[in-house]
């Protein structure tokens, strides 16, 4: 049984209305925030039009906002934004989802003006605007609007999308939309491509760099901003309706090669149904300017194959590919496709391989996802001089991994960082080799047989030898 003083809903009933009326006044009082919470909660006693003023006005207001968005104000804008959206999306879309559509334009609109004054690596705030395009599309389909301005509000929105703001707009509205409306939207976009470009004075280019003819402009590099949004557009209409030959038509030709293009497109003619095309298009891809393809090429090409009935081809390269770069994903696919029993002899053939694959530290990252700890620690005991202290990310999950079974595996691991920071002065690592250090004396009485290692104590000892000069590192250890 919860004690009264637990904060809970029933607990607070007890309080009564006019001293939770007080606690609220004072624990508003100094937030801005929590005041309008406050505010739109009374609002809503009313009816939804008093709440859409409600977000109307605040809308206005961050609109209006000149203060700069540092990181460490981003959590706060989010809340606000998100509170406004959802606001519009509980409350006054149930009511009057036409006055809830427009709310939503007029949030999507702040985009600019706030990503103009803001510094969010956290993408929290952008995550809010992409939500919301999600929630017109919603909005849109329950409520019938005219589709002609739909489609009119939608191609604006696409021709100012400078922060990425409206990413997801079409496809969410492309249900609102329909094949008319759709339609008509991909008109625009080829109607505006056809338009002169007004590319502007050369100080309104931005220059990246300068050769012997002069200025080198981004465009010049990085193509037309305005063609590569009519392309992405064109791209995303052509997805909604199923159409890959659409989708393909709009992908230049110098690009169609690219491993990951090919995938992209091949994946779509997978979908249609159209598998030969598919394994066609990838097996056009520039395989001599990438030499390792990449994951998604693969495993796009042996879904292809897969799809056309040659399960042994598709077996025969997942093999091939594990070979080459020790990618679970390969083996864990080529090992469900075999007989019972055939997949644990496949399965010690695959560990004997990577025990002799020239990068150890693959080799130990392969053993510690699979998880294989054992084989983690044969291969750290046989090939200890190989290991680079200097790994720390894949050292220290490593130490932690075998330390429970394999405490002389771990050992090794930790002394590998923790040689690597003493011999190489890496003082800011200091603190994490006196930890390292630490570590290894709770693991040493674990250790059944040291082998042809160091025991702990003969360990310290050459350190102390060798580094005995390093009174930062010694005035860490205990």
């Amino acid at each position: 049984m919860a004690a009264k003083t637990t904060l809970n809903a029933k607990n607070l009933e007890a309080l009564g209305a006019p001293r939770l009326a007080e606690l609220l006044i004072e624990i508003s009082t100094g937030s801005a925030a929590n005041k309008r919470r406050l505010r739109m909660e009374l609002a809503g006693n009313h009816s939804s039009a008093e709440i859409a003023r409600e977000v109307r006005k605040r809308l206005a207001s961050i609109a209006r906002s000149r203060t700069v968005i540092n990181w460490r104000k981003v959590k706060a804008v989010t809340s606000d934004l998100e509170t406004q959206r959802k606001t519009i999306v509980d409350v006054v879309a149930p009511d009057d989802p036409k006055e809830a559509l427009e709310l939503v334009w007029q949030f999507l609109a702040l985009a600019d003006p706030i990503f103009a004054r803001s510094d969010d690596g956290s993408g929290s705030i952008i995550a809010s605007f992409h939500q919301a395009c999600a929630d017109a599309g919603v909005i849109a389909t329950s409520v019938g609007v005219d589709g002609d301005a739909l489609v009119d509000k939608i191609f604006a929105a696409i021709q100012s999308n400078d922060y990425g703001q409206y990413d997801p707009l079409i496809a969410t509205m492309a249900p609102a939309l329909g094949k008319d409306g759709l339609d008509r939207l991909k008109g625009l976009f080829v109607q505006w491509s056809k338009e002169p470009e007004d590319k502007g004075a050369p100080g309104d280019r931005q220059i990246i760099g300068w050769s012997s003819q002069g200025p080198i402009y981004e465009d010049q590099v990085y193509g037309n901003h305005r063609e590569l949004t009519i392309r992405i557009a064109l791209q995303e209409i052509a997805d909604v309706q199923g159409d890959v030959d659409a989708y393909i038509a709009q992908q230049p030709d110098k690009t169609l090669k690219a491993p990951l293009v090919a995938t992209d497109i091949a994946r779509r003619l997978l979908s249609a149904g159209r598998a030969a095309e598919a394994l066609e298009t990838l097996d056009a891809a520039d395989t001599r300017s990438h030499p390792d393809m990449p994951i998604e090429w693969q495993l796009a090409r042996v879904e292809v194959l897969e799809a056309l009935g040659r399960a042994d081809e598709a077996q025969a390269d997942r093999w091939t590919w594990f070979g080459q770069s020790l990618n679970d994903m390969h083996l864990r696919a080529f090992l469900r496709r075999l007989p019972d029993f055939d997949d644990m002899e496949a399965e010690e053939k695959a560990f004997a391989y990577a025990q002799a694959f020239p990068e150890v530290h693959r080799a130990l990252a392969f053993f510690l996802r699979w998880p294989a700890m054992a084989e983690a620690a044969k291969l750290v005991l046989k090939r200890k001089t190989e290991l680079d202290g200097d790994l720390y990310e894949l050292m220290t999950p490593a130490s932690e991994a075998l330390a429970e079974k394999h405490p002389l595996a771990a050992t090794i691991v930790l002394r590998s960082m923790i040689d690597f920071t003493l011999e190489k002065a890496r003082s800011s690592r200091y603190k994490h080799a006196a930890r390292h250090l630490a570590r290894c004396a709770s693991l040493a009485p674990h250790v059944e047989d040291f082998g042809g290692a160091a025991s702990h104590d003969t360990y310290v000892s050459g350190l102390t030898s060798r580094h005995d000069k390093k009174h930062g590192f010694w005035s860490l250890v205990s």
